[in-house]
């Protein structure tokens, strides 16, 4: 049975600029909706965030962040361990940023000056210095690359059963019209549903169901190799070329690096 977890809230009123919280989600915890009168920032560290906002599914990997507006409700169930980093912002400054929930994509200037913050354990902007930090931090948000959701869904009556399956055994390698032939249906047409409903091509969609998978399994310990096979590689080559595609960074390097962060 899962772990159920009401959200607790950092403070007691409002933020009067932003306000700074790190939290550790333990494996099979699950978060009952809720929603804050804040804008909240989640910035994922270590594992992958799963959360369903107003009944849509975001998924979030490391170094990626979920954009909430304030009254939003939302609720939480992770089955691995995650680790995030939450910037709740006042009403005040929420103005210009998105007013739906989506996935952004953070810079190197905004995690440079989050990771400064959260080393001092600022809890909230106090001094003048702070607070220019922190409107750069705002400045950074309103400026960065926004995506629906890092890897979507969609009832259509075609895909529905095709992304079920996959994301139950990510390692499945049966091909689109392999797939078209088990639902009745053309490769073309399957190949058409996944741009109008994933705003990509299926092969992007595995990949980026693979992607997400071994990320776990590499926070676990294991080897690169079993987690190439695992996810449905036939060498560990071939995963590592996929992962530094999408990552920028190496298998290897990236679970010593959350394991460092991991203390």
């Amino acid at each position: 049975m899962p772990e159920l977890r009401n959200y607790s809230s950092p403070i007691n009123t409002l933020p009067r600029t932003l306000f700074f919280r790190d939290e550790t989600i333990s494996a099979d915890t699950e978060f009952l909706p809720h929603s804050h009168e804040w804008g909240q920032l989640i910035c994922v560290k270590c594992g992958v965030l799963a959360l369903n906002i107003a009944g849509q599914r975001f998924l979030a990997p490391p170094e990626f962040a979920i954009w909430l507006p304030a009254g939003m409700e939302h609720g939480c169930y992770n089955r691995k361990l995650a680790r995030f980093r939450s910037i709740n912002i006042a009403p005040a400054l929420c103005e210009g940023l998105p007013d739906t929930p989506c996935l952004v994509s953070l810079s190197p200037i905004f995690n440079a000056i989050v990771d400064d913050c959260f080393g001092r354990n600022m809890l909230e902007p106090t001094t003048k210095s702070e607070l220019r930090l922190c409107r750069v931090l705002i400045d950074q948000l309103k400026a960065a690359p926004l995506q629906r959701t890092y890897l979507p869904t969609s009832q259509d009556k075609f895909l529905s059963p095709i992304l079920t399956e996959l994301e139950r055994n990510p390692a499945d390698n049966t091909s689109l019209g392999q797939w078209a032939k088990q639902v009745y249906t053309t490769e073309r047409t399957l190949s058409r549903r996944c741009q109008q409903e994933l705003g990509m091509a299926f092969s992007e969609w595995r990949q980026r169901l693979r992607f997400l998978h071994s990320i776990s399994l590499l926070v676990q310990g294991r080897t690169v190799q079993d987690v190439a096979l695992e996810v449905g590689y036939s060498s560990a080559s071939a995963f590592i070329v996929m992962f530094q595609q999408i990552s920028g960074t190496t298998p290897e390097r990236f679970r010593r690096e959350q394991s460092l962060f991991n203390g």
